[in-house]
């Protein structure tokens, strides 16, 4: 595997040798001093060009940086006509997300607080701070998105204890790991943002909960991932109910919110009543 010197060597010297490159910087986690980096850190790239579609209509460019294992490429969500992305994947480890921007792009992409400048061959680039996490700290919820979310996480959950009386765990299995988890996850990321002030980047996907929850509410959150028999999926969603009251009532009381007791025993009963229904139930009494 390539060492972290040889990788931005090899980055430098393709942008130095480029006249229509003119600027590269790197963001994300390889320039992020507060996470340790190991095998598998990303090379977020971008590179400040003149003329955009040379890139995407002869990709023997990539070549460049290896034997490649995948690659995905598309043009930017938001500026799909001045930003084009190469996400490669390559065969001794290294992978490197090489982004092609045209130079206007140059002051928003400066607006990441996590960013180093790699290359600046007309000095286009103003001053920027070192990098730090100050535009990924977890922001407070207002009233509506909070309320938004617990009510999403017990409506969803009806649709879970139906799909388990009808004997459709794949079904059931999706609504809770996919709709119920996005709601328990994102409540949990605000507790742990609640907990430090609102002042951390409590991370994507989960990453950093194992490090930043308090042990106890870790090993419940890790008893909410079921497999898929009926009874695990069961005991699952009643755990993430549990869950989900200890740590929204908190993030609630610490924001000035209210939570809605009330809709939460209801469901509690309705999951209860569903779960102790006969299969050939006629009527819902």
């Amino acid at each position: 595997m390539r060492r972290n010197e040889q990788v931005l060597k090899q980055i430098q010297d393709f942008a130095q040798n480029d006249a229509n490159i003119r600027a590269v910087v790197m963001n994300g986690s390889r320039v992020n001093p507060n996470i340790s980096h190991d095998i598998f850190c990303d090379y977020d790239i971008v590179c400040f060009v003149q003329d955009l579609e040379k890139y995407v209509n002869d990709k023997s460019w990539i070549l460049t940086f290896g034997e490649l294992v995948i690659m995905q490429s598309n043009r930017h969500d938001d500026f799909p006509a001045d930003q084009f992305v190469f996400l490669m994947q390559f065969a001794d480890g290294v992978r490197i997300d090489l982004s092609f921007a045209k130079m206007k792009m140059i002051l928003s992409s400066m607006e990441d607080s996590l960013t180093v400048v790699l290359l600046d061959k007309d000095q286009c680039i103003p001053p920027i701070p070192d990098p730090d996490e100050s535009s990924y700290i977890t922001k407070k919820p207002d009233q509506a998105e909070f309320d938004l979310m617990v009510n999403e996480f017990w409506w969803v959950s009806t649709y879970v204890a139906k799909s388990l009386w009808r004997n459709e765990p794949v079904t059931a299995k999706y609504l809770f790991e996919v709709i119920i988890r996005d709601c328990l996850n994102k409540m949990v990321t605000w507790y742990i943002a609640m907990q430090h002030d609102w002042q951390i980047n409590a991370g994507k996907m989960g990453k950093k909960f194992g490090k930043l929850l308090p042990p106890d509410i870790w090993q419940e959150l890790l008893m909410t991932y079921p497999g898929i028999e009926e009874e695990a999926i069961w005991q699952a969603l009643f755990r993430a109910g549990t869950l989900m009251r200890k740590v929204s009532i908190p993030v609630a009381e610490n924001l000035g919110f209210a939570y809605h007791f009330e809709e939460d025993e209801r469901v509690i009963a309705y999951l209860q009543h569903v779960m102790n229904l006969q299969k050939d139930a006629q009527s819902f009494d």
